[in-house]
């Protein structure tokens, strides 16, 4: 199954593009340390960095030194630091962390959460600053950053006029979610959902009426990242990695695709109905429900 960042490589998934050769993408991390944080990848996967031919490996680096002048002279800081930890996702990737200080370089740190439209605005100033490979200044700004395959098909086809952006982002999500099973005291899959988003905000009261649920049935919300940990780990309870990279591909669509993605656990135990929702462009609610058992 390919990585995560080869269905980025192949347009089947959205980023924040900054720079793009022939043979090397670089792209915001969406799970950053600190704002910038970027991810340099060779668009050939091959899990191990140090598995690349020297002259591959050369080039990568070569890549990631103009994409790191970019990430400096774009956002405030003293150095850009470079990392490699190789475990995360099986595709060869380097780290370009902006910092202030050594701390800013430290793993174990919380991820942060930036709001898309910052990340559009980072993604933007990075670009723009990224020198081409002669050295000379950045001739064009970003490519818009959360265009995907589905997206870009979508528009090139008369036959798609009706479809608004909810319905790509429907199907898009149908692929993902294909298949799944959240894991708890048993098994239940994930099946997407699609709702008339509320005026206001999203709140307790308004997502029972969507739900036809009584009134005072209790609903806890859970961020996105905390609720899948264990799915999206390599070592979790899916036990297998590929799976582990399927819901990786899931989370990260989600975040980018929709705003404000939440999950709603609604109800009590022993069981109860989870909702990972956010709004689409064009204002509706889509995401997935699932089903949990917790005694």
């Amino acid at each position: 199954m390919p990585s995560i960042f080869s269905r980025i490589v192949a347009g089947e998934l959205p980023a924040y593009k900054v720079a793009e050769d022939e043979h090397h993408l670089a792209f915001l991390d969406i799970t950053p340390l600190v704002e910038g944080h970027t991810l340099v990848i060779p668009k050939k996967e091959v899990d191990y960095i140090f598995d690349l031919p020297p002259a591959e490996l050369a080039a990568l680096h070569q890549f990631a030194q103009r994409v790191a002048k970019g990430v400096k002279a774009a956002v405030p800081c003293k150095r850009i630091g470079v990392a490699v930890i190789g475990l995360e996702v099986p595709h060869a990737h380097i780290h370009l962390i902006p910092m202030k200080q050594v701390a800013d370089m430290n793993f174990a740190n919380p991820k942060i959460k930036v709001a898309e439209e910052r990340m559009q605005e980072l993604a933007a100033a990075i670009a723009a600053k990224v020198p081409g490979a002669d050295g000379s200044p950045a001739a064009k700004t970003a490519e818009k950053p959360l265009e995907s395959k589905a997206a870009r098909e979508t528009a090139a086809s008369n036959d798609a006029r009706d479809a608004g952006p909810a319905d790509a982002a429907l199907d898009q999500l149908r692929q993902l979610t294909e298949g799944l099973y959240f894991v708890s005291e048993s098994d239940a899959p994930l099946t997407v959902v699609s709702y008339q988003a509320p005026s206001g905000a999203l709140d307790s009261k308004e997502l029972l009426k969507l739900l036809n649920q009584p009134a005072d049935t209790p609903v806890q919300v859970q961020e996105l990242t905390h609720f899948l940990r264990n799915h999206t780990a390599d070592d979790g309870v899916l036990g297998n990695v590929d799976l582990a990279n399927r819901y990786k591909a899931l989370q990260m669509f989600l975040k980018q695709e929709l705003e404000d993605v939440q999950v709603y656990r609604v109800g009590s135990g022993p069981q109860l109905e989870a909702y990972a929702l956010g709004k689409t462009s064009s204002g509706k609610l889509a995401g997935f429900k699932t089903t949990l058992v917790e005694t």
